[in-house]
């Protein structure tokens, strides 16, 4: 039987969890592993066990948190966590179940993770996710004898159908509250509730005590601050004043509309909908607008500006105290003094004293302290450096204000006032000495300047007369991405006559620049935004640079066509030299610098970058190869370019079933871990020179060629030097051999969560760190026969 086949068959039957296929109910003597979902009767929700793993390099931490997020969207978007601050290791093997005493329970081990902690009173108690995404644990004979549901209990995302605000008669107050990051479930510092008292508005807090923003008052439609409630398009709002009741909520106007209002990890308020033209989620409403008015969002000691990317920056003589925790987009802790304040009396009037850096155009903080006797600015400075705790003064047409201990809240304005930031003497000092020197600089580059102005200026002119493509304009991001002419890619390409290769995304022609630099020009077929969206898109991909990622050089957008515009790679892709006959027989050296510079590459992807780029293609076709061999990932971010048909073209492309994670079959979430396992197949063919998927994969023999078994089964009884590409002529180390096939075993595990970040896969090639023996996944032991 062919392998595809015999895939799709077995990915079927042991993939798509028993939970999730069958009911979205789970009663009293079952249990949810972590591999198991209930999905509601619609199947727009899920219920289940996912991972939230580190976005950085310094922590690859793994842990499992239960919550409910949308089924049905490729990106995994919680709605809701029960144990965002009590996350369970990914070394252990949690459950959900019902407890003898009627309750939901989390076990890990057989500790007690989570409960729902309600006073039950049925005998039976069952279960269920809803259609609304409302989880609720009720009674099993009688439907409306609800005992605690999810909807009560809420944490950054409000539902259609869910509640924000009070119940007067048991006195439940349903606060929706940030999470602390992009990765961890935590609470976070922001929250959103209504207004104390019969106030018909809602209000954001940060640590639930500092008021920053108000929604406005109710006016039968809508919140005054936010019109944009007034379009009926998604939703029919409404606030609900009983003798029972106080609360916000709303419903959809089409139930099939994947929508939610999140009190996102930014302390903005954000409604969004799911588009599955650019495959995303699309934010149509800001609260607070400006993400600078959110109270302490770049922490203390930082400039916080809505013009800026990033948006905080640290203050003249500080250091971001927690990179970490920027990259993943919780700035809250702000920035920390390089050098100590001197407040020794003893140096004051000295050169070692502590001096005052000038921050002009700043919008000031509001919790300054006027001082009405200081007179002057000379003053006003006298009195901050009196008190060891001033850490600013401001003296402007309100007189004397000092700030003491953390400055937080400062914001870039150009219409703002100077801020005197109190440095120690040194960082003052340093200051000033780079001024001066850059003061010397200026005055001889004037010179230089008048005197070879108009030889540039005629060099401009002649350039700009050969000049055939531009760079993008400053506002897509100013990153040096050429906007070539449709005539031009035409004339590079010869009338595209010489084609390098085709895919699901479109094909592949080489070009030559008019510098004779080397091109390769990728024609998108399925790419159908506009060109806004399209530049945009663009600029989001050209910033993402890494030794083994592919460059993306420029685009072409006119009418509608859209081209990529990449640098060459001469020694083509990796399927070329694994599994053609006129490719290059790479040793095994080069094959292990192929492998740990794609991890490298990966990791990058899914760790580094802003936001987690998911590959979803990972193939020896889409590896290339430079002069050096050094291997460049290809066709990374084009879930962008393609939106709607990116699925579809990931699911017809020839070849690619050999490559994908179960959860692509199984209809779970995507997560970063398909990449992973699409990666642990190409270490398989690196090793061994031949398609796991194809005609060389079962012979007269059956399944006993299919080479991924033949690897598990070499590491359990020994032999791993027969698995190796008979090209090499065993000119190879065993022990690295050992090390591979171990670190790809672990990448095509079954359960995405037994399978090891990039970062650790990185971390494993380069032998920081040894892994374990890996066990035969349930599908190979399938196509085994059963026996490893």
């Amino acid at each position: 039987m062919h392998l595809v086949a015999v895939l799709c068959g077995f990915l079927f039957s042991l993939y798509t969890p028993t939970c999730s296929a069958a009911t979205d109910t789970l009663s009293r003597g079952g249990s949810l592993a972590r591999e198991e979902r209930l999905v509601s009767s619609n199947g727009k929700f899920a219920l289940g066990f996912f991972p939230t793993n580190s976005n950085n390099s310094t922590n690859t931490t793994s842990n499992s948190h239960l919550g409910i997020w949308f089924h049905k969207v490729p990106k995994l978007t919680p709605v809701w966590s029960a144990n965002g601050d009590n996350p369970v290791s990914s070394r252990a093997s949690p459950e959900l179940m019902i407890s003898d005493d009627g309750n939901l329970v989390i076990t890990a081990h057989g500790t007690k993770v989570w409960s729902t902690q309600a006073n039950i009173t049925a005998n039976n108690t069952v279960a269920v996710l809803l259609a609304d995404g409302n989880l609720v644990l009720r009674s099993s004979s009688n439907s409306s004898d609800v005992f605690w549901q999810s909807f009560d209990y809420p944490t950054d995302t409000l539902l259609p159908g869910a509640k924000l605000g009070r119940n007067k008669v048991t006195g439940l107050n349903r606060r929706f509250v940030s999470r602390r990051n992009l990765n961890d479930q935590a609470p976070g510092v922001y929250s959103i509730g209504l207004a104390p008292g019969l106030d018909e508005s809602m209000r954001l807090s940060w640590k639930s005590s500092t008021e920053y923003w108000s929604s406005g008052e109710w006016n039968g439609r809508y919140f005054n601050a936010i019109p944009e409630m007034s379009d009926p398009a998604y939703c029919n709002y409404m606030f609900v004043t009983s003798d029972q009741e106080f609360y916000f909520s709303y419903t959809l106007v089409n139930e099939s509309t994947i929508f939610q209002v999140v009190l996102d990890v930014s302390g903005q308020w954000k409604v969004r909908v799911w588009d599955w033209d650019r495959n995303d989620w699309v934010t149509f409403s800001y609260s607070p607008r400006s993400q600078c008015d959110v109270y302490a969002v770049c922490g203390a000691f930082a400039i916080c500006s809505n013009n800026a990317n990033p948006l905080c920056s640290c203050m003249k003589g500080f250091s971001v105290r927690s990179p970490d925790d920027w990259e993943l987009e919780d700035r809250t802790g702000g920035c920390i003094r390089n050098t100590p304040l001197d407040c020794n009396d003893s140096n004051k009037g000295t050169s070692m004293a502590d001096k005052f850096y000038p921050m002009p155009f700043s919008r000031l903080p509001s919790n300054g302290i006027g001082m009405q006797s200081a007179t002057s600015a000379k003053a006003c400075e006298g009195f901050c450096l009196s008190s060891c705790s001033c850490t600013a003064y401001s003296y402007g047409q309100g007189g004397c204000s000092v700030w003491h201990d953390d400055l937080t809240n400062v914001v870039a304005d150009d219409s703002g006032e100077i801020i005197y930031l109190r440095l120690a003497a040194k960082e003052v000092q340093s200051w000033k000495d780079h001024k001066h020197g850059m003061n010397i600089s200026v005055s001889v580059a004037v010179g230089v300047s008048t005197v070879t102005l108009a030889f540039i200026f005629l060099i401009v002119i002649w350039r700009s007369s050969k000049r055939s493509s531009h760079p993008v304009d400053s506002d897509q991001g100013g990153i040096g991405i050429i906007a070539f002419r449709y005539i031009d890619i035409k004339r590079a390409t010869n009338n595209f006559s010489e084609k390098l290769g085709a895919g699901g995304f479109g094909s592949v022609f080489k070009g030559c620049l008019s510098d004779s630099v080397a091109i390769a020009v990728k024609r998108l077929d399925g790419a159908h935004q506009g060109e806004k969206q399209f530049r945009s898109e663009v600029s989001s991909i050209g910033i993402i640079q890494h030794v083994n990622l592919v460059k993306l050089v420029g685009f072409c957008c006119e009418g509608d066509r859209r081209l990529l515009v990449y640098e060459h790679m001469p020694n083509h892709s990796l399927d070329v030299h694994l599994f053609q006959s006129h490719g290059t027989v790479l040793g095994w050296n080069i094959r292990c610098q192929i492998a740990l510079g794609v991890a490298r590459g990966l990791a990058y992807l899914h760790h580094s970058c802003r936001d987690c780029i998911i590959h979803c293609d990972i193939k020896p076709q889409n590896i290339l190869l430079d002069a050096s061999f050094v291997p460049k990932i290809a066709d990374f971010g084009m879930a962008k370019f393609l939106g709607r048909d990116f699925s579809r073209v990931l699911t017809t492309m020839r070849g690619t079933i050999g490559y994908l994670a179960p959860e692509w079959i199984s209809g779970t979430a995507i997560t970063s871990k398909v990449d992973v396992c699409s990666y642990g197949m190409v270490l398989l063919e690196i090793i061994s020179g031949r398609r796991n998927a194809g005609k060389e994969a079962f012979t007269d023999d059956e399944h006993a060629k299919y080479f991924p078994v033949q690897v598990v089964d070499k590491l359990l009884s020994g032999g791993i030097g027969s698995l190796v590409d008979a090209n090499l002529g065993g000119d190879v180390n065993l022990d690295d051999v050992e090390r591979v096939c171990k670190v790809a075993c672990w990448c095509i595990q079954d359960n995405e969560f037994d399978r090891p970040t990039m970062v650790e896969v990185v971390q494993f090639l380069e032998g920081l760190s040894e892994p374990d023996m890996p066990p035969m996944p349930r599908l190979l032991h399938a196509i085994a026969g059963g026996s490893p």
